[in-house]
């Protein structure tokens, strides 16, 4: 079976190619790729080539696909895996397997497996590692985005606390805490505070802060806080650009005692500082945005260190438990991830947007890997429609469900955009 998909050669060169894939083993699976949500670690990979930890050295002649937030659907199923896997079937992949000690993941590591691709060979070693998740749900964006939501689980449950005078690591926010979200309007903090809304265990305050006031605005139409007020949370949006004293303003909104929990979604080195500055006692700082400078640094209090017990920690994507945590809260309607795409586009639109990705504002770029179509804003289709029948109708489906991606929106999008 052919197949098309954007492979990587070496830094910054990324291709889109055809290519024949050669008949399955007894211990692999055939599949199709519907969509993929493009991740700032693709935009990294692309950047550092074979210098990226989980990129080969050979890549120049060996490529790999790219693309590692997909789901599809099963087309042929190997013998060996004939009693747990049927052609038919939705899927979506954990790629942060951690098998055999190594960093191989999918869309980064293999040459027939990756996100941006009409159709893949799962390997054996995913389905080993139990990292093949069947789906159940009604569109597949959802599970395109269960793995930037299991990040986002995973970096939840690896905050911990030590209760005064043990050894005890409890691990997890502290529930009816203080929790702070910093840069957390963009699509991954977007998704960390719906996360904190509607999870278990919840904080009593949960303060998201940015410097773009459209952004806010945004985020609090998404997530009202007279509604995050009736399930007993005190929701703020704070723009720090426009406070003179950013970490005395935090503080002061927790009666100055500080926040159990502080969440940094973007590397920025005075973001850091100020995220050590407001932690409160056996305040937990999780660095979740990760930077492409090897040599990143902040400064961090060490008295508070010694004194209060303050502590870091840092995490890089979630487990399978996590993404199938995610897959249920998107089941059950309690977490809705399309609040984080902006953008949509066609297998076409790949190339530029994973290179160009930093400059290209809003949340989530979703691609959709069997269709012809640019990289097109959600905000851009009305214009895009009086020119363009097609963009007309997509725009009177997304409009009428404010601006936000949904099913019936990705059903027209599959049914009338040109094939790739």
């Amino acid at each position: 079976m052919n197949t098309k998909a954007v492979r990587i050669y070496g830094k910054k060169d990324l291709r889109l190619e055809e290519f024949e894939l050669p008949a399955i083993k007894d211990d692999e699976i055939l599949a199709k790729v519907v969509s993929d949500s493009i991740c700032m670690s693709s935009h990294k990979a692309a950047l550092q080539g074979a210098d990226h930890k989980r990129v080969p050295d050979d890549i120049y002649l060996n490529p790999t696909i790219l693309g590692h937030e997909f789901a599809g659907v099963i087309l042929e199923v190997g013998n060996k895996w004939k009693d747990r896997f049927h052609p038919g079937q939705k899927f979506s992949i954990q790629p942060a397997m951690a098998h055999m000690g190594t960093l191989n993941a999918p869309g980064y590591s293999y040459r027939y497996i990756g996100g941006n691709a009409t159709n893949i060979i799962i390997p054996g070693i995913v389905m080993e590692a139990d990292c093949l998740l069947p789906y159940s749900g009604e569109s597949f964006f959802p599970a395109s985005l269960s793995e930037p939501m299991s990040c986002i689980v995973g970096a939840f449950h690896a905050s911990y606390h030590v209760p005064p005078g043990t050894y005890n690591h409890i691990m997890g926010i502290e529930e009816a805490g203080n929790m702070a979200i910093l840069a957390g309007v963009g699509p991954m903090g977007l998704g960390a505070v719906d996360y904190a809304l509607h999870q278990d265990k919840k904080p009593s305050l949960l303060v998201v802060t940015d410097v773009d006031e459209a952004r806010l605005a945004r985020a609090a139409c998404l997530f009202p806080p007279e509604k995050a007020e009736k399930e007993g949370i005190r929701l703020l949006f704070v723009n720090t650009g426009q406070v003179g004293d950013p970490v005395k303003k935090l503080r002061d909104l927790t009666g100055g005692t500080g926040y159990d929990d502080v969440f940094v979604f973007a590397p920025v080195k005075p973001l850091v500082e100020q995220a050590d500055a407001i932690l409160g006692f056996d305040g937990c700082l999780n660095f979740f945005a990760g930077p492409t400078n090897p040599e990143f640094r902040a400064e961090i209090n060490f008295y508070n260190v010694h004194y209060s017990f303050t502590h870091i920690v840092g995490t890089s994507g979630g487990n399978t438990d996590d993404m199938r945590e995610s897959l249920k809260l998107m089941e059950e309607g309690k977490i809705n991830p399309a609040v984080m795409i902006t953008h949509i586009g066609g297998l076409d639109a790949v190339v530029d947007t994973t290179l160009n990705l930093p400059q290209i504002p809003g949340g989530k770029k979703l691609i959709y890997t069997n269709i012809s179509m640019p990289l097109v804003s959600l905000y851009e289709l009305q214009e895009k429609g009086k020119t363009d029948p097609f963009y007309a109708g997509l725009h009177e489906i997304v409009s009428a469900n404010d601006y936000i991606w949904n099913d019936k929106a990705e059903k027209y999008l599959l049914a009338n955009a040109q094939p790739i």
